[in-house]
């Protein structure tokens, strides 16, 4: 299907956008797209030579060695220090290297020349101080391969730094004394050791005693250059300005709300472009926008761009200049077939089906027939253990009753932390979010029992003016099964009479695979690729979730991860399972605060386990 567009005129752009540009133009023009990376890996190749020289004494010797005997002790026993400092630094940089950070390249040029002369002042080694000169006159030559500009930072990231740097600190430390046995007065153990270790990361003489000065000078300095290291790196993540995280602002919330409600129809998931946790890029005329956040260097947006689709060009060239100038990997998670026609053509990159959207028209729904049948005999037995359902818009609810709801889909949620990123809102209860329906299912505690009657609940947020999105489903895991069903039935059956006609279920990852792979005739390959997702379903809900809503008979609209290229897909898939929670390398559950209970937390993606 082809879509035509148009990019929209715009003959007065604002500063930034004309800097975008030019950017763009430069980063076109750059014809060695492998360099950044080849100099990244070089750099970390000398930075690793450089650490394992200071640590090692064996690794040292050369045939001009002696010669370095001359020069005072205090001069030779520095530069050792020295050369372990420079070594860790160039490992620490080597990924931004990579990634073209333009900081990472001032101070690596810095700390080349640096490190090579170190190297000729404490072993005479001419080899490693001509390789580091080399690494330092091509990064030189082709500075202009390095123009992207840092990544938005909190303050985890020094506590982050401190943990990783004190590890690699001690276990380095450890490494350094172990490695001057032959030196060592008696024989300390290896808590001595480490505490050695400990008492020289912070300047102060340990346990251990040496019977040459020299070696004692050294390993002091050493330790001491370690933890010098670790507590300028720290501090420099600690109190470098700090950048925002991705929010929404009020002003940009207010813009999306103007699309989705002139244009909000043209896609299920345009809602949740109003998740504050994600930061938003508006087209230069304002007739588009595309919500994204940007997850281990990658730039993840989800969904179509909100708004006009003849101004969707403009906003995702704006979208790819952002991502140039940082140097991160532009991926759009769940987009139509329009919004990856678009994509592709306008962007250049390619497109991997990723799934099926299940979407019922309430129009045509109904229980009557061979095919619901299963569907009809579990909402009657459900309802004949004494359960009810209601159907409200969010507004019609009153505060407590909010509160209540987002309380029992918290304490019902199972995980420390909220999942959802492309089909989440991540809040409940919003006064701007009165347009959302909620279906709760209620059931009166037994005689003599002690409980609130609330037992389930669905959240579906606007999609456009007759259309709603599932958003949220949850269940008290005690109740009985079959409740879900029931309450996407009420749904379906309430809903009509709110001037909702389209209802969208659950995402089915992968459902064409799991459809054709159980068809007779299918082939191996076909057979094998079910199987492996069969197999994955044990820990992620891919079969249960195509199941689930296949029981409805809904239509399927594909949707689409677009991407630059092949190689970059592990990144992204990372990226996205973080973006979705699926993983989580914050803090440990003892470090973190509790999750607040109310009508202000984001209840996540549905949960379906008993549909399987």
């Amino acid at each position: 299907m082809s879509v035509p567009v148009s990019v929209e005129p715009s003959p007065e752009q604002p500063p930034r956008r004309r800097g975008l540009q030019t950017l763009r133009t430069q980063a076109a023009a750059v014809p060695r797209a492998w360099l950044p990376g080849a100099v990244g890996y070089a750099c970390l190749l000398i930075g690793l030579v450089d650490t394992a020289s200071a640590v090692f004494p064996k690794l040292r010797h050369t045939k001009v060695h002696d010669f370095a005997g001359q020069l005072p002790g205090g001069t030779t026993t520095l530069a050792a220090a020295g050369t372990l400092m420079v070594g860790l630094l160039l490992v620490l940089l080597a990924h931004a290297l990579r990634r073209r950070k333009r900081r990472a390249w001032r101070a690596v040029c810095v700390l080349l020349p640096v490190g090579a002369a170190l190297h000729i002042l404490r072993w005479h080694q001419i080899g490693p101080a001509v390789v580091s000169l080399v690494l330092f006159a091509v990064m030189l030559v082709h500075r202009r391969e390095f123009y992207a500009k840092a990544d938005p930072r909190t303050r985890w990231r020094a506590v982050v730094n401190l943990v990783v740097m004190g590890a690699i600190s001690v276990a380095l430390g450890l490494l350094v004394v172990s490695t001057r046995t032959g030196y060592e007065i008696g024989d300390p153990s290896l808590f001595h050791r480490l505490e050695h270790v400990g008492y020289g990361l912070f300047g102060f003489e340990g346990p251990v005693d040496y019977s040459s000065d020299r070696v004692s000078d050294q390993v002091a300095y050493l330790l001491g250059g370690l933890g010098l290291i670790t507590a300028f790196t720290t501090a420099y993540l600690a109190l470098r300005p700090e950048k925002p995280k991705p929010e929404l602002t009020a002003e940009d919330e207010e813009k999306v709300r103007a699309l989705l409600d002139r244009h909000g129809e043209r896609d299920s998931l345009g809602y949740f472009a109003l998740r504050r946790d994600k930061s938003v890029l508006f087209s230069p005329s304002g007739k588009a926008a595309i919500s994204y956040r940007v997850v281990s260097g990658v730039m993840l947006a989800s969904g179509d761009p909100v708004g006009d689709v003849e101004a969707w060009p403009g906003a995702i060239k704006v979208f790819m200049a952002e991502a140039r100038e940082h140097a991160w990997v532009p991926a759009v998670m769940g987009c139509s077939e329009v919004g990856g026609e678009v994509w592709t053509r306008e962007a250049g990159l390619d497109a991997l089906e990723l799934g099926d959207e299940a979407i019922v028209d309430t129009g045509t729904f109904s229980l009557a027939g061979r095919a619901m049948r299963n569907v009809r005999q579990m909402v009657k037995r459900i309802e004949r253990n004494g359960y009810s359902c209601q159907v409200r818009r969010v507004a019609d609810l009153t505060p407590d009753e909010k509160y209540r709801i987002a309380d029992a889909a918290s304490r019902w949620r199972g995980t420390d932390t909220e999942r959802g990123f492309s089909m989440a809102l991540g809040r409940f209860g919003d006064p701007g979010d009165d347009a959302c329906v909620v279906v709760t299912a209620h059931k009166a505690p037994e005689e003599g029992e002690d409980g609130d009657d609330l037992k389930a609940v669905l959240h579906f947020v606007p999609w456009g003016p007759d259309g709603i999105s599932l958003e949220l489903m949850r269940r008290d895991r005690a109740a009985d099964p079959g409740l879900n069903e029931l309450l996407i039935v009420a749904a379906l059956q309430a809903v009509p009479a709110m001037g909702v006609r389209r209802v969208s279920l659950n995402f089915a990852m992968f459902r064409s695979a799991l459809a054709r792979g159980e068809r007779i005739g299918a082939g191996p390959v076909l057979r094998a690729w079910r199987g492996l997702l069969v197999f994955l379903s044990r820990w992620f809900q891919i079969e249960s979730l195509y199941k689930f809503n296949a029981k409805f008979q809904p239509e399927w609209e594909p949707r689409f991860l677009v991407f630059p290229n092949t190689r970059d897909l592990p990144r992204i898939g990372f990226a996205a399972m973080q973006a979705e929670a699926f993983i989580t390398l914050g803090m440990p559950r003892f470090g973190r605060k509790p999750q607040r209970q109310g009508p202000l937390p984001a209840p996540g993606r549905p949960e379906v386990t008993e549909a399987a």
